[in-house]
C-alpha cells in the first residue's frame, strides 16, 4: 500500500480560494454580520444574485419575491423538493445522477423515475424521456453542466424537456453549479429562459465551485413568487440561514470582473486535457466532458490487470497499487448493476497534485 495518498474522488479543489473573497469573508466578520441573517437571505446577497444572473443567464428575477439563500446547493435542493412535492407524485432524473438527487426526492416522498444518459457522448433516449412523464409526474431535475458526465445540455434539448414539462404542467428543478466550468466553446443555457418555463423552473446554484469555497455552504434557489414563498418556509425549519459572514463575502465574488471567470476555465480546461491524456495512455476509456471538472472513464482494460471484478474492487485495487482514489461508477445510478465498469475522477486539483497522479498511475503501465 503506497504511503499517502491523491484524491481524485470527492469534488473539491485542493488549492487556495481566491483572496479577494477569503478577505471579504474576514471584513464581514470584523464588521459585525456574525448573528443571524434575514432567514431567506441577506439584502445585499439577493441583490448581487439577481443582479448576476440576469447578466450570465439571462434571468430577470426579483430580489425581494423569487430568491431564497440555502446552506448550498444540497439544502437548496431538498428545500424545493420538499415545497413542491406531495405524496405519490413522481420526479424524473437522469442517470448518471450526483448521488443526493434519488435520497433526495425519496426524502421529499417522491418516487424517482430514471432516465439513461448514454456513452460516449451522454445523450438520452427520447422516446425513454417521453414515455417517463406522466399525470404523477411533479418535476424533473436537470444538473448541467452535469455531475458526474460533464455534460453540458444543448438547446435543442433544453427545449425538448420544456415541452414535455409543458405538456405534463410539470416543474424544472435546474441544478446549474458548474455553470462557469465550460470547454470547447459551449455556451451554459438556463432552462429558465426557454419560453414558457419561466414560471415552472426552479434554478439552483452555489458559489462553492465557481469561487472554490465548498466548505462556506451558501447557495439559492430561484424561483417565481408562489414557488419561492413555499421555499423559504421549507428553508426556514431546516436551517434558519446561511452563514451570514460568508453571505456578505459572496456579494463581493459575484461581481467579480469577466477575467476571473475566464482563467477559472483555462485553468481547468489544461488540467482537463492533462488528465484525459494521463487516463488514456495507462489504458483508462474516456470522453471528453463538455463542463464541470470530472471524467467518467471506463476501466474495463484494466480490470483484469489489476484483478477486479466490479467497479468497486477496482477501486480499492486502484488506491492499492497507485495510492489514487477514484468513486465507483454504479454510486450514480439507481440499480447496483449499472456503472460496474466506470469510475469517476475528478480533477480540479492543483499541478502539484496532477503530476503527482501522473507518477502514480504510471505504475499502470
Amino acid at each position: 500500500m503506497p504511503q499517502g495518498g491523491y484524491n481524485l474522488s470527492q469534488g473539491f479543489p485542493d488549492f487556495e480560494s481566491p483572496e479577494e473573497i477569503k478577505k471579504a469573508a474576514i471584513a464581514a466578520i470584523n464588521d459585525g454580520w456574525n448573528q443571524y441573517p434575514v432567514t431567506y437571505g441577506e439584502p445585499e446577497l439577493r441583490d448581487a444574485i439577481s443582479k448576476k444572473v440576469a447578466r450570465y443567464n439571462g434571468i430577470k428575477c426579483n430580489p425581494e419575491t423569487d430568491i431564497t439563500v440555502t446552506c448550498g446547493a444540497t439544502e437548496a435542493m431538498i428545500a424545493t423538493l420538499k415545497a413542491i412535492i406531495n405524496p405519490g407524485d413522481e420526479i424524473i432524473v437522469f442517470e448518471p445522477y450526483y448521488e443526493n438527487y434519488g435520497p433526495d426526492g425519496i426524502l421529499s416522498g417522491a418516487t424517482p423515475r430514471y432516465v439513461t444518459l448514454y456513452p460516449p457522448d451522454w445523450s438520452y433516449s427520447s422516446e425513454e424521456l417521453a414515455q417517463a412523464f406522466n399525470e404523477k409526474t411533479k418535476a424533473i431535475i436537470i444538473n448541467t453542466p452535469n455531475n458526474p458526465t460533464g455534460k453540458v445540455f444543448t438547446h435543442k434539448e433544453l427545449e425538448e424537456i420544456a415541452s414535455l414539462c409543458i405538456k405534463w404542467d410539470t416543474y424544472a428543478v435546474t441544478d446549474e453549479i458548474y455553470e462557469h466550468i465550460l470547454y470547447d466553446g459551449t455556451q451554459h443555457i438556463s432552462l429558465t429562459t426557454i419560453p414558457g418555463m419561466e414560471n415552472r423552473t426552479i434554478t439552483i446554484n452555489s458559489i462553492s465551485k465557481t469561487y472554490s469555497v465548498t466548505g462556506w455552504r451558501v447557495g439559492w434557489a430561484i424561483a417565481e413568487q408562489s414557488i419561492t414563498k413555499r421555499i423559504r418556509k421549507v428553508h426556514d425549519f431546516l436551517t434558519v440561514g446561511a452563514p451570514t459572514p460568508f453571505q456578505h463575502a459572496a456579494a463581493v465574488a459575484l461581481t467579480f470582473p469577466e477575467e476571473y471567470y475566464v482563467k477559472l476555465r483555462a485553468h481547468y480546461e489544461d488540467a482537463r486535457k492533462f488528465l484525459f491524456e494521463l487516463l488514456q495512455k495507462v489504458g483508462f476509456q474516456c470522453s471528453h466532458p463538455k463542463g464541470a471538472y470530472y471524467i467518467i472513464a471506463d476501466v474495463k482494460g484494466l480490470m483484469g490487470k489489476l484483478g477486479a471484478s466490479d467497479d468497486f474492487s477496482f477501486s480499492r485495487k486502484l488506491i492499492e497499487r497507485t495510492g489514487v482514489a477514484t468513486v465507483p461508477g454504479s454510486s450514480f445510478y439507481s440499480k447496483s448493476n449499472k456503472g460496474k465498469t466506470q469510475v469517476r475522477f475528478c480533477f480540479c486539483k492543483k499541478w502539484e497534485t496532477l503530476y503527482a497522479v501522473e507518477k502514480a498511475l504510471r505504475k499502470l503501465l
